[in-house]
């Protein structure tokens, strides 16, 4: 093996193939042609003298080695690039890109505006905020840190539990004049829900009475969305009837825009967590987005402080 072929460069573009699978894509990300990333990768399995990926024409896949060598060759860049950031921020304030991917509509009414805050304070810090409600692989995706709603698998990420999120039952005053303000759960089977279509398990409520009794009742109704943005505006638009996450609503409850249904219940809350890539944990700018996120969370209206909160094990 000729150690000096074995370049951080050509280690990154197999990192990245083999997390994307698709070396024209990697060859976007890098802003150079495909076949850079295939003599990258070509020079790479010389230098080693064994096979990292094969190839087919539908599909790229590891080999036994490949999988073994990107494991290492993952560490080895997350320490490169700690290496360097921790240097440079010795010299100078803290520099370079934090990826932070948020829960969609969690993003937008709060986390945007802490991240605006945090890069007046830091400006030197360029932040990739990617917005989605989907559970996506945070190594392939190559981010830094994720905000999660839910409980969580075990995984290799770090874990900071920052508190439960508060839900109730809301609706429009219209469409409660309209329909008829349901006095108990069981009324809930003649109103119109608003329901989530990512949410296992939607069709049916759970709610906690006064007694601390749980009570499942059927949950329908014509219409189902897929982001928390368009949910608020369906309730806001008298649609029906939802669970809501206090975070989501407490403005509009605030002025009027929307009411409590079944005040003297409530619904389950929801684990709200920040992940972190373990190898970048130490990294001065992702540690400081960290902090700053953890704070601010749970000052967040509805953020219920949580018992123990501690690092953990999670899903990415």
């Amino acid at each position: 093996m000729d150690q000096s072929d074995v370049t951080l460069e050509r280690m990154r573009s197999f990192v990245r193939v083999a997390e994307r699978g698709s070396l024209s894509a990697v060859a976007r990300e890098f802003g150079v042609g495909q076949s850079t990333i295939t003599r990258h990768l070509r020079e790479l399995e010389d230098a080693l003298g064994v096979a990292l990926i094969t190839r087919t024409t539908r599909r790229l896949a590891l080999t036994a080695e490949g999988a073994a060598y990107y494991s290492d060759s993952l560490r080895i860049l997350r320490l490169v690039e700690q290496a360097g950031a921790e240097a440079h921020s010795r010299a100078q304030a803290p520099s370079g890109i934090v990826r932070l991917s948020c829960t969609a509509a969690l993003g937008v009414l709060h986390v945007g505006a802490i991240v605006f805050a945090f890069q007046d304070r830091y400006p030197e810090i360029a932040v990739d905020l990617s917005l989605t409600d989907e559970r996506i692989d945070l190594v392939r995706e190559g981010m830094d840190l994720a905000i999660r709603l839910g409980p969580l698998a075990d995984s290799a990420l770090k874990l900071r539990a920052l508190g439960q999120s508060e839900r109730r039952l809301v609706a429009a005053p219209a469409y409660l004049m309209a329909r008829g303000r349901p006095q108990s759960p069981q009324e809930l089977s003649d109103h119109e829900g608003i329901r989530m279509t990512n949410v296992a398990g939607s069709g049916t409520l759970v709610l906690e009475g006064p007694d601390a009794a749980r009570h499942t009742v059927p949950f329908a109704g014509r219409l189902r969305v897929d982001h928390g943005l368009a949910a608020r505006a369906a309730m806001l638009a008298g649609r029906g009837i939802a669970p809501a996450h206090h975070w989501l609503v407490a403005d509009c409850l605030a002025d009027g825009r929307l009411e409590t249904v079944l005040p003297d219940y409530t619904v389950p809350s929801v684990p709200l967590s920040l992940l972190i890539q373990p190898e970048r944990a130490g990294t001065a700018r992702v540690r400081l987005l960290a902090d700053i996120l953890a704070a601010q969370l749970r000052a967040v209206p509805g953020i219920a402080p949580e018992a123990g909160a501690a690092t953990a094990s999670a899903q990415r």
